[in-house]
């Protein structure tokens, strides 16, 4: 089995089950090390995201607005939104292990094993949905993690803008649905607030992997990494703006540096 020809084709995969069951059966040969590399082929830039078969896809300026968390439906729209992320972060994680050829072994080692939680976190996400009645694919989807990865095509910036920013970004949002959803005390909330929980601790890990690929893609183009917030702005402009809420905690764990953390928050670190 060809590592990268079989990424592509999950990838492609046009199901969450199809996705799942062929990335599990290729990692466990890849973890067995009963795959090979061949280098020398060119990846693909997708047009099209793996989802669009089964989600209805709308401008994230027009999409259903969401309502109150004290509703079945607001909470099914909140997992939804979460399910939709984590399936996307699926693509993202084995996007960076199928477009960065001759990179250490440690790199396609970490990025299988990232994309390994996030269906784990999907799939968390869709147990949760099933049982109330809703399943992926209930709401309408934005396609903006998507397009994003299709912008960032060279390390250093798929870096800086996936991993060290979009799922640190998360870092801060995962605390603040959490305490939302601790409000109500029906069974629906109080598993969500669960599964967010492991997402939360999980994710961190993420943001670390990030973190050094990031610094080492750096090292390599002769980049400083001090330049990180002007390489993610080049793709999302406004990031350098203050937010209401950092998780200071998890974004040093995770290799924020004060200073970094300071752009973004005038709390102390």
């Amino acid at each position: 089995m060809e590592f990268f020809s079989e990424l592509e084709a999950i990838l492609e995969s046009q199901t969450p089950a199809d996705k799942t069951a062929r990335f599990q059966s290729f990692y466990a040969r890849y973890k067995s090390k009963s795959v090979f590399f061949y280098h020398d082929s060119d990846p693909k830039v997708f047009t099209t995201p793996s989802f669009a078969s089964f989600c209805l896809i709308c401008d994230a300026k027009t999409m259903s607005k969401r309502t109150a968390l004290s509703t079945t439906k607001g909470k099914a729209y909140l997992i939804h939104a979460i399910a939709h992320i984590e399936y996307s972060a699926i693509d993202l994680a084995l996007d960076h292990a199928y477009r960065f050829r001759n990179m250490p072994p440690q790199f396609y080692a970490d990025w299988l094993e990232v994309a390994d939680d996030e269906i784990r976190h999907f799939q968390l996400c869709q147990a949760l949905l099933e049982k109330n009645g809703y399943h992926y694919g209930s709401f309408d989807v934005h396609s903006f993690l998507f397009d994003v990865s299709q912008k960032s095509l060279d390390l250093v910036t798929r870096m800086a803008v996936v991993p060290r920013h979009l799922e640190a970004s998360g870092l801060d949002a995962n605390p603040q649905m959490i305490a939302k959803l601790s409000q109500h005390h029906d069974n629906f909330a109080q598993e969500a607030v669960r599964v967010l929980e492991t997402i939360l601790k999980e994710e961190v890990s993420h943001v670390k992997k990030g973190d050094f690929w990031f610094k080492w893609a750096c090292q390599k183009a002769h980049i400083d990494p001090k330049d990180y917030f002007d390489i993610v702005e080049k793709i999302l402009p406004g990031a350098k703006k203050k937010k209401p809420y950092v998780n200071i905690t998890a974004r040093k764990k995770a290799g924020f540096s004060c200073n970094e953390i300071k752009v973004l928050t005038d709390k102390e670190c």
